[in-house]
């Protein structure tokens, strides 16, 4: 029987295409969140969201440089979730996303101990913000 090695705490990149890697800068930074700088540059912004979890925005050549593709991304591929420290976390980052220039992603949701709403960032990703209640985790 073979196992696969079980990593106790993984870090995850997620990479993501944009138009304007400047404007991206701006846009996270000004939500509040770190940019590392050792691995940002005029084609890549590197958005720390904790310790273990990083998301690159590349410039849509350099992200198909990558993988050897030049077909631009259509359509909503995968919708990414931040968490938040509560209700009114939710609502403050989100309205902070739309007034720095991010559009609705729908309405906001309340589904028993979860709180959530969703906005566009400035090239169209769909990100979630949500909190839920830690009692009903058990």
């Amino acid at each position: 029987m073979t196992t696969t090695p079980q990593a106790t705490e993984r870090m995850l990149f997620v990479n993501l295409p944009v138009s304007d890697p400047a404007a991206t800068r701006a846009f996270w930074s000004d939500l509040g969140f770190t940019i590392n700088e050792a691995f940002s540059d005029d084609r890549a912004v590197s958005v720390q969201l904790n310790s273990l979890t990083s998301v690159m925005f590349l410039e849509h050549t350099y992200f198909h440089s990558f993988h050897g593709t030049t077909a631009p991304v259509s359509g909503t591929g995968a919708l990414y979730c931040l968490s938040a420290g509560s209700a009114d976390d939710v609502r403050a980052l989100v309205e902070q996303a739309l007034a720095l220039g991010g559009s609705p992603a729908g309405e906001p949701q309340e589904n028993g101990p979860m709180v959530g709403w969703s906005f566009r960032d400035l090239d169209g990703q769909i990100w979630e913000v949500m909190w839920m209640d830690p009692a009903a985790l058990g």
